[in-house]
């Protein structure tokens, strides 16, 4: 398997998913360098979680978020397969803007870094969102450092080869319009929530439905694994870790949700709506 710089890929982080790329007869370059995080994934009922248990495999290419045929096999014969254990950083903030990356499985946070160090995650990116769209279209640095929170699968794409593939096919430059488009309703929602929240509760309960919420549909999954830890979601609700493990605790005994190591069931959607509004 092709490795970046001819490095050998490391298995750990990959369990599992090693024989499915080896026969899925697709090029695959295997980026296995590990971030700094300073904890480890928690579940929430307190126990020790491998972030590598949660396993990538393999999906169908992508057609760039359901371009015509011709635009989707272009975007594929440019697009460069790549493969990321959890905890690696697929780029950096204030890097050069050289790529994109469509994620096709996994998710990954997306945190900016103060002059004292301190980390604030923005968000939660997952499957079918673009990274580094509005860095490159801009000509632009990275304005966030991108980490993945558990193996992931992208589709990769240089700066050349992605501009050239918006001049030839309009759909495609009309796509990245709308993706554009998502990216400023989400920031406008999230300063929303950060803003117009006036408890750490309706943030917290915010995070949980945007975790089981998928796109195009109002209903919620009834579980889902929680891969953030506690320090992680104290960063996305802005507020200290140990009022989001009191909070969790206080949903799970007023029966709001129930939660067996990282998996988290949600009993009551409607109350958990209501408090995340």
């Amino acid at each position: 398997m092709k490795t970046e710089g001819g490095r050998e890929g490391r298995k750990t982080g990959f369990r599992g998913t090693d024989a499915a790329l080896a026969t899925s007869g697709i090029s695959f370059e295997i980026i296995a360098t590990r971030g700094q995080y300073e904890e480890m994934p928690m579940s929430l009922s307190g126990k020790s979680v491998e972030r590598e248990a949660f396993c990538v495999k393999q999906p169908p290419l992508l057609d760039f978020l359901n371009l015509p045929s011709g635009a989707g096999e272009h975007f594929n014969s440019i697009a460069q397969q790549t493969v990321h254990s959890s905890g690696s950083i697929v780029f950096k903030e204030g890097g050069p803007a050289e790529d994109i990356y469509v994620i096709c499985a996994g998710m990954v946070k997306l945190f900016t870094t103060a002059s004292d160090g301190h980390k604030v995650i923005l968000k939660i990116a997952k499957l079918g969102d673009v990274l580094g769209l509005s860095a490159m279209l801009n000509d632009l640095p990275y304005d966030v450092t991108a980490q993945t929170l558990i193996p992931c699968h992208f589709q990769r794409v240089g700066q050349h080869g992605f501009l050239h593939f918006l001049k030839t096919h309009a759909e495609a430059a009309y796509t990245a319009a709308r993706m554009l488009a998502k990216e400023h309703r989400e920031l406008v929602s999230g300063t929303r929530r950060l803003g117009l929240s006036h408890s750490a509760a309706a943030r917290v309960a915010h995070i949980l439905v945007d975790f089981a919420s998928s796109e195009g549909s109002t209903k919620l999954a009834p579980c889902f694994p929680m891969v953030l830890t506690h320090a992680e979601l104290a960063s996305l609700a802005v507020a200290s870790r140990e009022t989001v493990t009191r909070l969790l605790n206080q949903f799970e005994r007023d029966g709001i949700i129930s939660r067996d190591d990282s998996m988290i069931t949600i009993l009551k959607p409607a109350q958990l709506k209501q408090l995340a509004h």
